[in-house]
């Protein structure tokens, strides 16, 4: 018997996408699909959405009357057919045994015991634990448990869980063609009462919160493995923990899958191998298959007798025997496992690699790989342990594809992916595949569509995404448009570029995200401007019409803004009638103290300067009256109540001291604005309630402006006073400075400026007398406008500056002639002196110098 499987031929096998046979050749090089384009129309919300592949999705709002009702639950018969198709697909050949669950029974009473009285478990186990096996069994076991019965659903790639509440929703009613919004969908949701069993869990945390609250009649089984974060405390959840297989059920499993009793070498190598992967169930499927292999290659099975020797063997063959694996090769057998499989296995192994560990659907690897048997090779590298099911597909199992890298199974990578983007871009656009055909397909075209070069990327996305926009798969929708879109830029197709703008445009209306949607909508519309295309235009602009219309649906009614000066009314003319009681006097009192005076610091507020409160005894007397007036009622103009309730009074912080009138000195402008000690205020008069007049806002509108008006001129004023005395000071101090006043006698003239030399008498003064140096000299203060000589032996003293000096000149002991007191404002002209008796002059010579001091008798 004949067991190797027909093989391409070499060259076939190595040529890759070029070489491929006629069928698969001729699909890929066609882009465009060979039918009339699909076009689906959904109800999504609110809106009714026409998936349009060619110009771009159209959205509109629900017509009247068209709105679905509530969708009706499916029977038990749909839900089996629907729950089929959920499940990895039957690789073509014999079926496969089952496998036994083995040590599993205790866990498996706990979790149905659980789930039947309502309580959600999460279910925790390391990668090849077995976690998919044990929920097949509990599914078998809780057919009868709920309403609404078992639900399978993978969480694999779900980060939140908004498709998953969707997944659940499509899954029980009947509903294919409508995606509820938010509000609909929780609401659809909580009316579900079934078992739900969710594996390869990728969220926790409060994301798992929100799942678990939104449908609150669920039972959960959450399988995950330890690395996922866990829930919080205010979930509820029981936690069970799936562990290894001990000694005796891992020998079990082991001559279970190989057919038959191990021997003693292969008992004790088992022995070590399950210590070596703590008992896992998958590492005993790889083992087993180890076995089979051996076993094939040292032909255990067969009878040598019937083999006839070769035609030019001179001598027998020698049995080759191959011994057992090492205990590295059984822990890490992926590569000696992909060596020992077909040529289309290890081909199928490359393509899977090249996609992220997904392996196509059996049906495109006769394409992808380019021989006719190809799909057999699903089957073989299951058997193998290779591959582990997830979802609605295969992908390889956990470390698988770590191992064929290191070995070079990712060299092609590049050159795979591109060849699968082209074959998926033929298919998904060929218009006898269903949507939910390539839905199911979704994880493997992304992979395809992140690996590819940019012409493949793009006419992959602009394929696949109206197919996964109709199988109201629309995370998947997101993520090719977002991909088409940076493809598109790249390679520089303006016009698909513009196409996934406005899709993802259309998408986020769909889902409630204005901002993403009028950013997106606007994008495209430029773009196909520049373009000059009408219709995309046309399309991009009626989807941004309804952006703008829930924008305004959306916006919360503010209150208007704070206005501080109420609107300009004109004051009354006169008023109509005088109230009872009031006098002429008391009216030409009122007319003449004036609305716009402004009411000081003890008038209540609403009551005007002149007038005393409603109703009191006496009333301020206006200007010029000795005698009490009677109270006269203003007169308010009528205000409407939406000008009342706009204006806003706002009540001073910092309390403002106001003068009865407006300052007129530069002095009184500065105590206003930089008080030194607040002013007392008097205390008010005990009045009634106040009322507001009309003209008081303005009033004090136009002092505030008024005194604003003379605080800005009294800064003025003082920065040019302050500039003038500080130029005068720096001039007067270069200057030189007039000496001091050589004779007593007074002049209407004013006194000469002594040369810088040595001062000596003129002819025009008397001689002076003889004195003896011993005798006292009269000591007199000299009044003001007299002028005293220098001490003897210094310079004459300078004019005082204006600035003030900190100490005083003190003489010297010699001179018994005080010095002249300083005057803090000296004047800056010289001043004439009066005429008055000459005092005797006394002069004394010291060294070279002479000194004369003058004193100026009463």
């Amino acid at each position: 018997m004949d067991h190797i499987q027909r093989q391409g031929t070499p060259g076939e096998q190595s040529g890759g996408a070029a070489e491929l046979p006629a069928p698969a050749l001729s699909a890929p090089a066609v882009p465009a699909p060979v039918a009339p384009a699909r076009v689906v129309t959904l109800t999504a919300g609110e809106f009714t959405l026409t998936v349009n592949p060619v110009d771009g999705s159209e959205i509109e709002p629900l017509r009247p009357g068209v709105r679905p009702g509530r969708p009706a639950k499916r029977d038990a018969a749909a839900r089996a057919a629907r729950d089929a198709a959920t499940r990895p697909p039957v690789p073509p050949g014999a079926p496969a045994a089952a496998r036994p669950l083995l040590e599993r029974e205790e866990e498996c009473e706990r979790l149905v015991r659980l789930l039947g009285r309502g309580r959600s478990v999460r279910l925790t186990g390391p990668s090849g634990s077995g976690r998919t096996a044990l929920l097949d069994a509990v599914a078998a076991q809780c057919a009868g448990l709920a309403p609404d019965g078992v639900v399978r659903l993978s969480g694999y790639g779900h980060q939140q869980p908004a498709e998953l509440l969707h997944a659940l929703y499509a899954t029980v009613y009947a509903a294919s063609d409508q995606r509820p919004d938010r509000i609909e969908l929780l609401a659809r949701v909580r009316d579900i009462g079934a078992i739900v069993l969710l594996d390869d869990l990728e969220m926790g945390g409060p994301a798992l919160d929100e799942l678990l609250h939104a449908t609150p009649e669920c039972a959960y089984l959450l399988a995950a493995t330890p690395e996922i974060r866990s829930p919080s405390d205010d979930s509820h959840l029981e936690e069970v923990f799936l562990g290894g297989l001990g000694k005796a059920d891992c020998l079990e499993l082991l001559e279970t899958r190989l057919g038959r009793p191990l021997t003693d070498l292969e008992t004790a190598w088992a022995s070590d191998l399950r210590f070596a992967s703590e008992g896992l169930p998958l590492r005993f499927v790889q083992a087993a298959a180890l076995l089979r292999q051996r076993d094939e290659l040292n032909h255990t099975g067969e009878d040598d007798d019937e083999e006839e020797p070769g035609v030019f063997d001179e001598r027998p063959r020698d049995a080759v025997e191959v011994p057992l694996p090492t205990l590295a090769e059984g822990a890490a057998p992926a590569e000696l496992l992909a060596s020992r499989v077909s040529e289309s296995g290890r081909a199928a192994l490359r393509i899977a690699c090249a996609l992220g560990g997904e392996l196509p659907h059996h049906a495109h690897l006769p394409a992808l790989v380019g021989d006719t048997h190809a799909d057999s090779a699903v089957a073989e590298l299951l058997d193998c342990g290779l591959l582990t099911p997830v979802g609605t597909r295969y992908r390889l199992a956990a470390g698988v594809a770590r191992q064929l890298e290191e070995v070079g199974y990712g060299d092609t990578a590049a050159e795979e992916a591109r060849t699968a983007a082209r074959h998926y871009a033929w298919w998904t656009g060929h218009s006898s595949v269903t949507p939910e055909r390539i839905a199911s397909e979704a994880d493997a075209v992304l992979c395809a569509l992140s690996g590819a070069d940019v012409v493949a990327a793009v006419l992959l996305a602009r394929t696949a995404a109206p197919a996964f926009a109709a199988s109201l798969h629309w995370e998947a929708w997101e993520r090719v448009l977002r991909s088409g879109a940076e493809a598109a830029r790249k390679a520089g197709e303006v016009a698909e570029q513009a196409y996934f703008h406005h899709e993802l445009g259309v998408l986020a209306l769909c889902e409630g995200r204005l901002d993403r949607a009028r950013a997106e909508l606007e994008t495209s519309i430029g773009l196909r401007g520049a373009l000059a295309d009408k219709r995309g235009t046309v399309a991009g602009r009626r989807a941004l019409a309804l952006v703008v219309d829930r924008e305004a649906a959306a916006e919360v009614v503010v209150s208007p803004p704070l206005r501080l000066e109420p609107p300009a009314i004109a004051p009354a003319a006169a008023p109509a009638a005088l109230p009872a009681g009031s006098s002429s006097g008391g009216s030409a009192a009122s007319a003449g103290s004036g609305s716009a005076v402004v009411p000081g610091p003890a008038a209540a507020p609403g009551v005007t300067a002149g007038h005393g409160p409603a109703g009191a005894a006496g009333s301020a007397a206006g200007p010029g009256s000795g005698a009490p007036r009677a109270a006269v009622a203003p007169v308010v103009p009528a205000v409407s109540a939406a000008v009342s309730e706009a204006v806003t009074r706002v009540a001073p912080v910092v309390p403002v001291i106001r003068r009865p009138e407006a300052p007129t000195t530069l002095s009184e402008v500065f105590e206003d604005a930089f008080p030194m000690s607040p002013k007392p205020k008097p205390k008010p008069e005990p009045a009634a309630a106040p009322r507001p007049t009309a003209a008081e806002p303005a009033r004090a509108g136009a002092a505030a402006r008024r005194r604003r008006v003379l605080l800005a001129g009294a800064g003025a004023l003082t920065v040019v006073a302050l500039g003038t005395v500080v130029s005068l000071a720096l001039s007067s101090s270069d200057t030189s400075a007039p000496p001091a006043t050589q004779s007593p006698a007074a002049s209407s003239t004013p006194a000469r400026t002594a040369p810088a030399a040595v001062p000596e008498s003129s002819g025009n003064d008397p001689a002076p007398a003889p004195s003896d140096p011993a005798a006292p000299q009269p000591s007199q203060s000299a009044a003001p406008g007299e002028t005293t000589g220098s001490t003897p032996g210094r310079t004459p003293s300078r004019t005082p500056s204006r600035r003030p000096q900190s100490t005083p000149p003190q003489p010297p002991a010699s001179s018994p002639v005080s010095p002249p007191p300083t005057s803090a404002e000296p004047s800056a002209s010289p001043t004439p002196t009066e005429t008055a008796q000459p005092s005797p002059t006394a002069t004394t010579g010291t060294g070279t110098g002479t000194a004369t001091a003058t004193a100026t008798g009463p």
